[in-house]
């Protein structure tokens, strides 16, 4: 298995994660892998070896550039499946390999490129990266998206062969137990030292995340509002909020980020652009409340009432009603809670992760022109 992504470690977001994930289930059944990044920590990650290639920043990201090494790593590797992470120009380079090799590839679609476009002024721009994500796709065997929504997406711009493959969620980690463990009350005790409730978010501090917005909230009294992760909104948003009771505690892993989710009465996701959201199936695992956006991601994870609630975004002010309601009702807190939980007990990595190893296997079948997409479903 070559992986070939566009975000890898010391990098950490969703892309580089699901990679992370990838890679444990691929050790833990025996196959043989390497990985082919712009950003590596090493030669070798949990056992793997790691090629780090040249890159250029774009939208905040590292942008692999295509090169020679990357041909020469793949033919002397000898993959029986490529696997594109969220593919642009690197990921491209290894679908336009494994296609003129006669190798199975499969291309994972995560990062809206087109609309990182958008949000950042450059609008015009939107047909003509649509048609570059396209052609960054099309030579792959089967194309993943991780919603049903971006299928049609995929499908809307001329790609075939499309299934949805999702995200796992690490339940044991992101448990309701936590909530009483010592490290959580001891965060309870630094940011909300009066008994405060406490009103979260988890991600990067970038401008799609409208973590901005988080003051539409600050007239609700006795909260106080924890913001965990870095990015490069993070010092426009410290001066933003300064003199109110807004904490910065940065980027966060492991049993740390766990320990932060654990300690919010509710997780607020005010990103109307998410492909997918796994920050929110985090918090559901921890039994967390949920408010996020009804578009894009969001509307596959979150049941209205159930397991949490979505608000319109474009409503002024429309989170704040349904949090003030939430933080007046523990019993309700609970309540939603526990069916943000039940969401997603079938959403383990390991259970995720099987499926995409189904993928593979059926590219390599349609590489034998079987179907897989009829594979899969029958």
């Amino acid at each position: 298995m070559a992986i070939v992504t566009e975000s890898f470690p010391p990098v950490f977001n969703g892309v580089a994660n699901s990679v992370v994930r990838v890679l444990e289930t691929l050790k833990a059944e025996g196959h043989e892998a390497i990985v082919i990044a712009p950003t590596t920590t090493g030669k070798y990650f949990n056992g793997f070896r790691t090629y780090k290639v040249p890159s250029l920043p774009l939208f905040q990201f590292q942008l692999g550039i295509p090169n020679p090494i990357v041909t020469m790593i793949l033919e002397d590797f000898e993959p029986d499946v490529v696997h594109a992470a969220s593919p642009v120009l690197l990921g491209a380079q290894a679908v336009a390999w494994a296609e003129r090799n006669n190798v199975p590839s499969v291309a994972i679609f995560q990062t809206d490129i087109a609309a990182y476009a958008q949000r950042y002024g450059f609008k015009v721009l939107r047909p003509l990266v649509d048609r570059a994500m396209a052609t960054f796709h099309a030579g792959a065997t089967i194309n993943l998206a991780p919603t049903t929504e971006v299928a049609e997406y995929l499908d809307r711009i001329g790609l075939s062969d499309v299934a949805v493959w999702g995200r796992g969620v690490a339940l044991d980690l992101y448990h309701p137990s936590r909530k009483q463990s010592p490290a959580v009350a001891k965060i309870r005790e630094e940011v909300a030292p009066s008994g405060q409730r406490i009103v979260g978010f988890v991600g990067r501090l970038a401008a799609e995340k409208q973590v901005d917005r988080f003051s539409e909230l600050l007239g609700i009294p006795n909260t106080t509002f924890l913001l965990v992760g870095d990015g490069p909104e993070r010092p426009k948003l410290e001066q933003k909020f300064k003199g109110a009771d807004v904490h910065f505690v940065g980027k966060q892993t492991g049993e740390d980020l766990a320990n932060y989710y654990a300690s919010m009465d509710v997780f607020v996701h005010f990103g109307a652009e998410e492909t997918f959201g796994q920050t929110i199936q985090e918090a559901q695992a921890a039994g967390i409340p949920v408010l996020a956006p009804n578009s894009g991601g969001p509307k596959f994870l979150v049941e209205h009432g159930v397991s949490g609630y979505l608000i319109e975004s474009s409503a002024v002010n429309g989170f704040t009603p349904v949090l003030e309601e939430l933080l007046d009702s523990v019993a309700l807190q609970a309540k939603i809670g526990e069916g943000g939980r039940r969401s997603v007990l079938e959403k383990s990595w390991a259970v995720n992760n099987a499926k995409l190893l189904e993928f593979y296997a059926a590219a390599i079948d349609l590489n034998k022109s079987l179907n897989p997409i009829e594979l899969l479903v029958a």
